[in-house]
């Protein structure tokens, strides 16, 4: 067994590091669900990579052709008059923190701790991700000793908590590049989601995989702040923004189908959200309110490694 266990899992690991530095796109924390109701068992650990795309509704609103042009213009310049476009490079920069547009991909970790509880941690290429899930509903075994009542199409039910933490920055794209070189944005935050889960099993204890959706709560604190050197409102230079606090919830939902044998399994998932980002306060005495839709569409890899010594 300990043959089995080293030569034939290090492959595939050494495999999901390789993707995860030719695909790593972002540093935002993981939204796609790609867990099952059904938690890791006890003793075993579950590697996988996740790869998707953060599509929202907010910042491609705010990124009209006009607003790239003004970006460009003003990043041009050493001395930029405050006029409407200058509200609007602002509300451009937090929607993209707030929800961006750009690919997302993490490295992930669970071991099952007790029975029906697992715990697992998310490196985000910047974000770090700890989580736990509580299985609710179906049996605890695994594919080689079923639990009482396992069988293909036994349903599963679990609820999970995830927390990121992570220091927010512009998606690398020309514009807002030339955004944060007028404005010298900062930001970080800090997200918190509650996905319920429920599942059908392909086979006994999710043997050949299963098909799972759910319903998923956020909530999301920010900081943020503008710092801008060469802004100047007439003859006076508009004053910095000093660092403020926001939160707001999201509500969506999940679909991820699991396919595979045993040991490795390849996740499809797609969630949907919808939020309102709420107002937030912009140099020179402006607001912005945001909100809008979100989808993440995915595609995980993992891998199941059995607790051998059991």
């Amino acid at each position: 067994m300990t043959l089995l266990s080293s030569r034939t899992f290090r492959r595939p690991l050494l495999a999901l590091l390789a993707a995860s530095a030719l695909l790593a796109g972002s540093c935002t924390a993981p939204r796609a669900i790609i867990a099952t109701g059904k938690v890791t068992p006890k003793g075993e650990f579950r590697v996988g990579y996740n790869q998707g795309f953060n599509l929202a509704t907010a910042p491609l609103d705010k990124a009209s052709s006009a607003v790239k042009a003004a970006a460009s213009q003003a990043a041009n310049q050493d001395r930029v008059d405050y006029t409407d476009a200058t509200t609007q490079l602002q509300a451009a920069a937090l929607a993209y923190i707030l929800d961006p547009v750009q690919p997302t991909a993490d490295l992930n970790i669970r071991y099952g701790i007790i029975p029906r509880l697992d715990a697992g941690y998310k490196y985000a290429f910047g974000s770090h991700v700890f989580d736990a899930q509580y299985q609710l509903l179906g049996p605890t075994g695994t594919p080689e000793n079923p639990g009482q009542g396992a069988a293909s199409g036994t349903t599963y039910a679990s609820i999970g908590l995830q927390f990121a933490t992570q220091r927010a920055r512009l998606p690398s794209l020309p514009f807002l590049s030339d955004i944060n070189s007028v404005l010298n944005f900062r930001a970080n935050r800090n997200d918190l989601l509650v996905p319920l889960t429920f599942s059908q099993s392909f086979g006994p204890e999710e043997e050949i995989g299963a098909i799972s959706y759910g319903l998923v709560y956020a909530h999301s604190w920010v900081s943020y702040g503008f710092a801008p050197e060469k802004i100047y409102n007439g003859a006076v230079k508009v004053p910095e923004l000093p660092l403020q606090s926001r939160n707001f919830s999201s509500f969506g939902g999940f679909v991820n189908l699991k396919l595979g044998y045993r040991y490795f399994y390849v996740i499809p998932a797609v969630s949907l959200f919808y939020q309102n980002y709420g107002d937030y306060a912009l140099l020179n005495g402006q607001s912005t309110s945001l909100s809008g839709f979100t989808v993440v569409p995915s595609l995980g890899f993992q891998l199941r490694i059995p607790n051998f010594t059991k």
